[in-house]
């Protein structure tokens, strides 16, 4: 079960979690903050390469502040039969809406039944007791691929994620966010290791999108996917929007350590600067300080090397 991480140099700011079944009335308030701390996100601290201590503790309350409102709704709108040769089967097309203001940044996901019921057998494992009251829906042992049949799971199965969303313990777990991404970034990474940068973008930006609402209790679960998604970019050789992807993971990086995309990650954002006539000697003595401090162990591959390892 994935644990709320506490960032490294601060005390951790708890956040009031509630789980709202419809848009809250201070929807243009929430709207306000998110828009906020998305623009500081990107801009704070950036044209000195580097982020001083009151720009990172500004910064990281913007982002807390984000954290705080978001709140999820799931919807099925929609359903399509998969008929095969040896099998035929229904998937559903899944939704996560972001409440309390218009939502943007909406994918859809598909997963089968099958999906659903493996996701529930992993969080028995974990939480049996916590999802006593929680009901997976059943199979019907004939007329499965009836219109009504479907429509009336389709709305079981939509409830049941609800419900799923309302247990603190659930959401925050690998089981859960995993049912909503693995498939996806599985999919991406294969992709990515085959020389096919352009579908593996695709893909790797609607899981980014899944990430960021559901891992907010986390913000260290988006960094491997921007990093993946700085590579797609660098290879596309869209350097702007690679150096700007990079700029994005960065304060996350610094801000919990994660020595181990530290030192990839700023030695890729030095040479995208490079590449794109940007100044870049406070990264670049960043990055020397990084490589020289006698504190953990700095990864010895390039980005590329580092992203290729995931989901091997």
């Amino acid at each position: 079960m994935e644990e709320e991480l506490e960032p490294h140099d601060s005390k951790a700011v708890d956040a009031k979690e509630v789980v709202s079944s419809a848009p809250e009335h201070s929807s243009a308030q929430q709207e306000t903050s998110f828009n906020n701390g998305k623009a500081e996100e990107a801009d704070v601290g950036f044209s000195a390469s580097c982020l001083t201590t009151a720009e990172l503790q500004q910064h990281w309350r913007a982002v807390k502040q984000v954290f705080r409102s978001v709140k999820l709704l799931f919807d099925i709108p929609t359903t399509r039969i998969i008929d095969q040769k040896i099998s035929k089967y229904v998937v559903y097309q899944i939704v996560v809406i972001r409440s309390g203001s218009y939502d943007f940044e909406r994918v859809v996901i598909e997963r089968r039944y099958s999906d659903f019921l493996h996701l529930h057998q992993e969080l028995l494992q974990d939480f049996n007791e916590e999802m006593e009251d929680i009901v997976m829906p059943k199979k019907k042992m004939t007329g499965n691929f009836s219109e009504e049949n479907i429509a009336e799971r389709r709305v079981a199965l939509r409830d049941y994620l609800t419900q799923l969303y309302s247990l603190r313990c659930v959401r925050k777990s690998q089981a859960f966010l995993a049912f909503f991404t693995h498939k996806e970034l599985k999919t991406a990474y294969d992709l990515l290791r085959g020389g096919r940068f352009s579908r593996a973008l695709e893909g790797l930006q609607k899981a980014l999108v899944l990430q960021e609402k559901l891992s907010s209790h986390n913000p260290t679960l988006v960094v491997p996917t921007l990093c993946a998604i700085l590579v797609c970019q660098r290879d596309l050789e869209d350097f702007d929007a690679a150096f700007q992807t990079g700029r994005r993971a960065l304060p996350t990086v610094r801000r919990y350590e994660l020595r181990q995309y530290q030192g990839p990650l700023l030695e890729a954002l030095v040479d995208l600067g490079y590449s794109l006539g940007l100044p870049v000697a406070q990264l670049q003595d960043e990055l020397t300080r990084v490589q020289d401090s006698p504190i953990g162990q700095v990864s010895e591959m390039s980005l590329k090397e580092l992203v290729v390892h995931e989901f091997v």
